[in-house]
Parts: structure tokens; C-alpha cells; sequence
């Protein structure tokens, strides 16, 4: 009787065109958990680093030294979920929940098998990267990023699987599954991290570990709910130790475009951290803080970029053009309407958040002025900016949204913020300016290309 459920549910989502596909209920279904679980990563990454910093000076700088390493992994483990998620929505639109599953299948697989071979490489190359990287530190500090490094190593298999169990998870609508996992892994490391370091006194070692586990019951715990076809699509043993080479290509074909995106952005945020550090202690300090209340107002962006994914990625399974349509019209007044209260809200509590941080009249002042100027253009261009691009990219529309997102990332917020904060000796604040444009342009460039409907002439599976 359950499994006829979850099937019945299935083909509720894979209606035949001219029905309605997901209710107000389902999408708010998916958004809220996707938002908590959003708001729960955020705020277990600021409680690491509040417990971290008790471990001493030379444990914080190696865990932040070697999360800048680690990110190029979660970009690329993102990159190919996404891909992933992608395709098993088309799929499931199509009706056909025998190849949602073994797309499902291939996503696990080749993420098990490419992040093992990812995690083997860095601890063999360990000593030589680290000098690559950070070059002659403190040899305190490099002890520090050794043992961070090879612990962060053993869990990347584990990351993996489970941004491929959440791909699966998310495309099927089951949403809640990762938040409820999600928020209990992150207890687990929280408590670790207490644990491990005002306990056990193990420095990094005591937050890193947590950490390790914590991602080990995610993927544990998610792969399980694939396994027995949570939602009516499920991991099968055949298709697992299968290698469909085809499949894995349509799953590439989304992935690499947008791995490229997030590798690019990520080369031009360290550029522009670089540059931030020409302007002064004050402003190098304004500038950390900002960023931290900036990646708060980014959550209502974060979360709804996967709701496109699996909303347009099932309509244009099913080649139904007006739903995919509809709900591009729904998602983006839905997404527009709260990252404006959103970004809003953090604006407003933005003087609270300064308490908490010693800092000079004049700094608090730069940190609010940049968060102003942020907040503003992030509430209202990044709608069409973020999650329209991710409902572009679910349409098969890959080529235009990579070229849009990596030449403007360089051209755009490298340029204005080089022009505004160096040439114009505006500071951060022109740097802040020069990411806003970038946000402007982009989001009118996706905005257009919906209108010019485009999206529809592709074909994916």
C-alpha cells in the first residue's frame, strides 16, 4: 500500500499537460525545507568557527586556509548534483521513473568513484599541495592544515554521495528528507566540535573529526531513504554497478558548464578578496564582517535555486511548455517576493549582528553602508540573477547561462570592482558596487531570455 502511494504520487507530478503539476502546498513544501536546510548549514559553519577559534590562533588559520582547498571539491560535488538533479527531473516528468532511477543510480556511482579518486590524489599529493598553496607558513600553522586537510580528504566521498542522494531527494519533491538529516547531522557536529575541543583538546583535529562523521550519517542516512525509493524512484544494484555511458553524459553535460561557472566565480572572489586587501585594516576587517551578514541574505537565493531545478526540470521532461512557462511566471514572483522581506529582514538586524563584533564607530558604519548596498540590489535583481538561471539551465539551456555567468563574472564584477575600488579609490564599497552590476546585468540577461523563449527549443533526455 505505501509503495502504490509513493507511485500514485509520482505520476501526480509527471501529470499530462493542462493539469496542475505542484500545488501551492508542494511548492511550499519545497521551498521551506529547503530554506531551513540552507539557514541550519549557515549557521553550523558560524559555530565552527566560533569553537575553532578557541583551539588557538594557529588551528584557525589552518582550517581557514584549508576550506578555501576544500571548496573547489563542494563546488565540483554541487556541480555534478546539480546535473544530476537536472536529469532525473526531466525523467520524472517524462513518466519514466525506471530511467529517473537509473539516472539516480549513475549520479551515485560516479560521484562514489570520483571522489574517492579525488580523496586518494590529495592524500597522496598531500605535502606537496600544501606548499603549492600556502607556501611557507608558520610550521605551526602548516601542522595545523596537514591534519585538517587528511581529515577533510576522508570525508569527501562521503559529501559526495550525499549531494547525490539530495539531488534525488530534491527531484522527487521529497525535500524534508535532507533538511530532517541535515539538522540532525549538524547537531552531531556541533556537539562534536564542543566535545572535541573543550573536552578532548584535540585542536583541529577535535573539529575536524565531527565534521567527518557528521557528513558520513548524511550520507548514510540519505542513500538508506534512496535506496527504498522514498517518492517512487529508488537506487537499484544494477544500475549502480552499472556504467551507462550516454546517461553519464547528459548528466556531464549540465554538471561541467556549471562546475566551469563555479570555478570561475570562485578564482574572482579570491581576486576580489585580494583587492580588498589594498584598502586598510579598517576596510579589510568592514569587509569580512559584510560578507558574513551577505552570505545570511544569499539563504532565500540558495534555496530556491533548486526548486527551479525540479519544477521546470519535470515540466519540460513532459515537453509541456506552458507549464514550464507558468511556473518560471510563479517561482520567479514567489522567489522575487521573499528575498525582498528577506534581505530586508537582515538589513534590519544588521545593528545587532554588529554588536557582537568589537568594532570601531567608523568600521560598524563601512560594514553597514556595504551590507545597504548589497542587500538592495541582492533582494532585487538576484532572483532573476540565481534561481531564474538555475530554471534556464533545467530547460537544457547550458550553453547560454554558462557563457552569461562567466563572462560577466570577469567582466563585470571583476571590472566595476577593479574601476570603482581601486582606479576610483572607492574601496570596498566599489567593490560592493562592481558585484551589484554584475547581479543587474545578469539578471536582465536571463530575464530577456526567457522572454525570448529560447528555453523551449531544447531537448535533454
Amino acid at each position: 500500500m505505501h509503495r502504490e502511494k509513493k507511485v500514485k504520487r509520482l505520476m501526480e507530478l509527471s501529470a499530462p499537460s493542462g493539469q496542475v503539476r505542484f500545488t501551492d502546498r508542494d511548492l511550499k513544501n519545497l521551498i521551506l525545507p529547503l530554506f531551513a536546510e540552507q539557514f541550519l548549514l549557515a549557521l553550523v559553519g558560524i559555530v565552527d568557527t566560533f569553537v575553532v577559534s578557541y583551539a588557538g590562533e594557529a588551528e584557525v588559520s589552518g582550517v581557514s586556509l584549508v576550506n578555501s582547498f576544500n571548496t573547489v571539491f563542494l563546488f565540483l560535488s554541487t556541480a555534478l548534483a546539480s546535473g544530476g538533479a537536472v536529469i532525473i527531473s526531466q525523467y520524472i516528468g517524462g513518466g519514466d521513473p525506471e530511467r529517473a532511477g537509473r539516472s539516480a543510480s549513475q549520479l551515485f556511482t560516479f560521484s562514489l568513484v570520483s571522489s574517492v579518486l579525488f580523496s586518494a590524489a590529495v592524500l597522496i599529493w598531500q605535502r606537496a599541495l600544501l606548499r603549492l598553496l600556502f607556501g611557507k607558513v608558520a610550521p605551526d600553522v602548516m601542522a595545523a592544515c596537514a591534519t585538517y586537510l587528511r581529515i577533510s580528504a576522508y570525508s569527501f566521498p562521503a559529501l559526495a554521495v550525499y549531494n547525490a542522494g539530495a539531488a534525488l531527494c530534491r527531484s522527487v519533491g521529497r525535500t524534508g528528507v535532507t533538511m530532517y538529516v541535515s539538522a540532525a547531522a549538524n547537531a552531531v557536529n556541533i556537539l562534536g566540535d564542543v566535545l572535541g575541543v573543550f573536552y578532548l583538546h584535540r585542536g583541529v583535529a577535535g573539529v575536524a573529526y565531527p565534521s567527518l562523521l557528521s557528513r558520513a550519517l548524511m550520507a548514510a542516512a540519505v542513500t538508506v531513504f534512496c535506496r527504498r525509493g522514498g517518492g517512487g524512484v529508488r537506487y537499484q544494484r544494477r544500475d549502480v554497478l552499472a556504467w551507462d555511458r550516454p546517461l553519464l553524459g547528459r548528466i556531464l553535460h549540465v554538471a561541467v558548464p556549471n562546475g566551469i561557472e563555479n570555478g570561475v566565480h570562485q578564482l574572482v572572489k579570491v581576486a576580489l578578496s585580494s583587492m580588498a586587501a589594498l584598502f586598510g585594516t579598517y576596510q579589510i576587517a568592514a569587509n569580512g564582517v559584510a560578507q558574513s551578514i551577505w552570505s545570511l541574505a544569499a539563504l532565500m537565493g540558495l534555496a530556491m535555486a533548486p526548486v527551479y531545478t525540479t519544477v521546470i526540470g519535470q515540466c519540460m521532461g513532459a515537453r509541456d511548455i506552458d507549464a514550464a512557462s507558468a511556473y518560471f511566471r510563479k517561482l520567479t514572483k514567489i522567489g522575487f517576493l521573499l528575498s525582498v522581506g528577506w534581505n530586508a529582514l537582515i538589513f534590519a538586524l544588521t545593528p545587532l549582528f554588529l554588536r557582537v563584533y568589537a568594532l570601531s564607530r567608523g568600521t560598524a558604519a563601512l560594514v553597514l553602508r556595504l551590507v545597504l548596498i548589497n542587500n538592495i540590489f541582492n533582494g532585487l535583481a538576484y532572483p532573476f540573477a540565481g534561481p531564474l538561471g538555475s530554471g534556464l539551465r533545467a530547460a537544457g539551456d547550458i550553453r547560454f547561462t554558462m557563457i552569461v555567468s562567466v563572462t560577466l563574472t570577469v567582466a563585470a564584477r571583476l571590472f566595476f570592482s577593479a574601476l570603482f575600488g581601486v582606479w576610483l579609490r572607492l574601496g570596498v564599497v566599489g567593490i560592493a558596487w562592481g558585484m551589484s552590476i554584475d547581479l543587474v546585468i545578469r539578471g536582465v540577461l536571463f530575464a530577456l531570455r526567457y522572454r525570448s523563449r529560447k528555453w523551449t527549443r531544447f531537448r535533454l533526455i
